[in-house]
């Protein structure tokens, strides 16, 4: 057992030693874990800022113009003005997200009792702009009313107040779930790349036949893998979470860095698996790529990070539930965000470890095969 242990050491050197040498490699992980971090935290937004927004105001009263001057930065734009045979062509043209249109008579007919009606464009090429952006419209327009009523003819002040408290983020800012959402998929993305890679390296260098010749099997070389592309990655996670994520965009991480780290390794033990397991059935880098990228694109859009995993069908949310990816991100959120102990995330943690030692069996009983054949 300790002269195993002795040749898995040594062997997971080597691997690290050969990733030293590769400057692609090392650029890849340090520009995932670094820039590619901050430009998607900073860069992609799911907030409502700055949207444009132009105002047809064909009643031209106190009420009218009470609206139109709530939309207010950074929300909104400054509200441009528009005359009624303008909006299509401006909408067409992409010059607004929204186009609030007040009708004639609209302040004598809210004071007169009746129901009218605004009619707001809305440009949904934008889907996550369209939808929040009308949204807040809806909600400024009712407040706007309900003041203007209040005042004008005295209406009570509605006995139920509706207060909301956000947990977890309170300022809502996209920032704080983009980022640790990005690191997610850049370690599901760098995990099947770099263990597939070492594999195939060892082939097209030709360095797989000097294993063969050595007193070592199969396993011991596959968890040498393992657990030297692993630390590589999770040395790469902890500069991350410390330098880009809490320094740079100063994002409050409210759990355990040290259990975000053990569960991560525990997803990575799963996915270099995984990543093993593909690399078996490719003989070049470029034909690996091929059959990594459809793994990974699944794995990253419907795991729970970029939408919710309970507004997916149920046929697929079932299917989700063999993909390491999905218990990853929900362990993620819980212990970063919402600052869960073990005692909430040891079911995503049992769960990784139990696909993970499949995926493991998996890769060793395909790994052996190639072997065997390359002698």
């Amino acid at each position: 057992m300790r002269k195993r242990l002795k040749n898995i050491f040594r062997l997971g050197v080597k691997e690290l030693n050969s990733l030293r040498r590769d400057p692609v490699l090392l650029f890849l992980i340090f520009f995932t874990f670094t820039f590619a971090i901050y430009t998607v935290a900073t860069g992609v937004q799911t907030e409502l800022r700055n949207a444009s927004i132009a105002v047809v105001d064909e009643d031209h009263s106190d009420l009218s113009r009470q609206i139109r001057a709530a939309f207010l930065e950074p929300y909104f734009q400054l509200p441009a003005t528009l005359a009624l045979n303008q909006i299509d062509p401006a909408m067409d043209a992409g010059r607004y997200a929204f186009v609030v249109d007040i009708p004639v008579n609209f302040q004598t007919d809210v004071l007169s009792g009746r129901r009218p009606h605004i009619q707001v464009n809305v440009d949904a090429t934008a889907m996550t702009l369209a939808g929040n952006g009308a949204a807040y419209i809806q909600t400024i327009i009712t407040n706007q009313l309900s003041e203007f009523l209040s005042r004008s003819v005295g209406t009570s002040t509605p006995t139920v107040t509706v207060t909301m408290r956000t947990a977890f983020n309170p300022n809502l800012d996209s920032s704080w779930f983009m980022s640790v959402m990005q690191i997610v998929s850049n370690i599901t993305m760098l995990s099947l790349i770099l263990s597939g890679a070492a594999v195939i390296r060892e082939r097209e260098r030709g360095t797989i036949e000097h294993l063969l010749v050595m007193p070592v099997t199969p396993g011991e070389i596959m968890m040498a893998k393992i657990w030297a592309n692993g630390l590589a990655i999770v040395l790469a996670i902890i500069l991350s979470l410390y330098v880009v994520v809490q320094g740079v965009l100063s994002v409050r991480i409210s759990g355990s860095i040290a259990l975000f780290v053990l569960g991560a390794s525990v997803f990575l033990y799963a996915m270099t698996a995984l990543g093993i397991v593909l690399s078996t059935f490719a003989s070049s880098m470029p034909q690996f790529a091929l059959l990594a990228i459809p793994f990974f694109v699944v794995m990253n859009m419907l795991s729970g990070g970029t939408s919710p995993l309970d507004g997916m069908p149920q046929l697929l949310q079932i299917i989700m539930q063999a993909a390491p990816s999905t218990h990853f991100t929900s362990f993620a959120q819980a212990v970063l965000f919402r600052g869960a102990g073990v005692d909430i995330v040891w079911r995503q943690l049992a769960a990784m470890a139990v696909i993970g030692t499949v995926l493991f069996l998996m890769a060793l009983s395909r790994f052996r095969a190639t072997m065997s054949a390359a002698r």
